[in-house]
């Protein structure tokens, strides 16, 4: 009960400062009022009159009838920053532009992935851009050399990956219908059929889904949704690809206008760990191409060898996985033993034991020394950077977690540990 009755009257002790902050805040001060008209206060500070001031060049006269107050507003002094209407008010204004904000990022998140994959794929263009650069090329001679060999390698892929799909894909459904034949002659269909009588059922089950409306709009919806899912990955694939482009033409016009707005005094050593970042950054996107381009053609040699089908397909996923850090060779080298497996057994194993000791090799091997020559990230942080990209951002966070771990890094070697020596 004392605590109960201890915390009502700080309570009451506090409304009362605030009440009495706010009086003040709003009250007029009549005597600097009046010593700025020129006329005699009540009393002095000893309760005695005091002289009354000349008059000055800026002073009302007598009976013109101008109010004093019109000097200073209607409010002689600001609004107390501690009420609770001022707080309340600047709080709540904070609280809906926040939410504002958050809401605007969210629906442009797809154009922010788009703007993020593109600058990153002009930073692993760039270094050889520069390098024909170097040897006397124009620069938008460069890039369009570039730029068209990027192009020949996703129409070489396409050509290996979309002939192969179609193809199967045709063969599947062409044989589909006697898939379905050989499973229901199968000796265990036969005997739940007989036990539970399961034909019957499942035909007047389906009987019952093709005269449903709501189920043959959903799946004429999800056929849509896959078609429209199919175009809209398209087009931005086609965007990332224009954006690229772009940052490749106007990369040192765009580097030295955003460094225009650096302080002279600072402008130089931003510059040099920028270009230190994103040479880092390009380079890990180089040497992340070249491992998973290495596993792609080592697996259709491999495939080839033991007679796995769809090799060069296979191929082009497990290289196309292989950019995803830490997890996309795992699910390259699942992928394949799967087909394997349905293939013939013992293929499988050979593909197991392929793979266990490739990435062996890769890991120990082929690369630390890649990444060590490019961004100098040390084993655990790269772990910890991909997991933490990956929990926040997805597929698209694991693959820029790195490089970004990899700029902050570099700023942690050449601003914050220098500046802590020097203090």
């Amino acid at each position: 009960m004392t605590t109960v009755w201890g915390t009502a009257a700080r309570w009451g002790d506090y409304r009362r400062r605030q009440l009495a902050a706010l009086e003040e805040s709003n009250r007029i001060d009549r005597s600097e009022l009046d010593d700025a008209a020129g006329e005699p206060s009540a009393a002095g500070p000893d309760g005695a009159g005091t002289p009354t001031p000349e008059p000055g060049p800026d002073a009302p006269s007598p009976g013109t009838g101008e109010d004093p107050l019109s000097r200073y507003g209607t409010v002689g002094r600001p609004l107390n920053r501690h009420s609770p209407f001022y707080i309340g008010f600047f709080g709540a204004t904070g609280a809906l532009l926040a939410v504002g904000l958050w809401s605007m990022m969210g629906r442009l998140a797809a154009t922010i992935s788009i703007l993020l994959v593109a600058f990153f794929l002009a930073l692993a263009l760039d270094p050889i851009v520069e390098r024909l650069v170097a040897r006397g090329m124009p620069r938008p001679v460069s890039v369009a050399a570039v730029f068209g060999g990027l192009l020949v390698v996703l129409g070489a892929i396409g050509s290996l990956v979309l002939p192969t799909v179609i193809s199967q894909g045709s063969a599947l459904a062409q044989a589909g219908p006697q898939y379905l034949v050989d499973l229901l002659d199968t000796r265990w269909v036969r005997e739940l059929d007989r036990n539970y009588d399961m034909l019957d059922r499942m035909q007047a089950e389906l009987t019952q889904k093709l005269t449903d409306q709501q189920f043959i709009e959903g799946v004429l919806g999800g056929l849509l949704g896959a078609g429209r899912a199919v175009l809209t990955g398209s087009f931005q694939v086609l965007t990332v690809l224009v954006l690229a482009l772009y940052l490749l033409v106007s990369l040192p016009r765009v580097k030295q206008a955003t460094y225009a707005l650096v302080p002279a005094s600072r402008r130089s050593r931003v510059a040099s760990l920028s270009e230190e970042i994103m040479r880092r950054v390009g380079s890990y996107a180089g040497g992340q191409v070249a491992i998973a381009t290495l596993n792609a053609l080592l697996s259709w040699v491999m495939m080839h060898i033991v007679g796995v089908q769809y090799a060069a397909a296979l191929a082009v996923l497990v290289g196309l996985l292989g950019l995803i850090p830490m997890i996309g060779a795992t699910l390259g080298a699942a992928l394949v033993t799967v087909v394997a497996f349905f293939d013939e057994p013992r293929k499988a194993l050979i593909v197991v034991i392929y793979y266990v000791i490739y990435q062996q090799v890769e890991n120990y091997v082929i690369a630390p020394r890649v990444m060590q020559r490019t961004v100098s990230v040390p084993g655990v942080v790269t772990v910890v950077a991909a997991l933490a990209g990956g929990a926040l951002l997805g597929v698209l966070g694991a693959l820029l977690a790195i490089p970004v771990a990899a700029g902050l890094l570099l700023i942690y070697e050449e601003v914050l540990v220098p500046r802590q020596r020097s203090a």
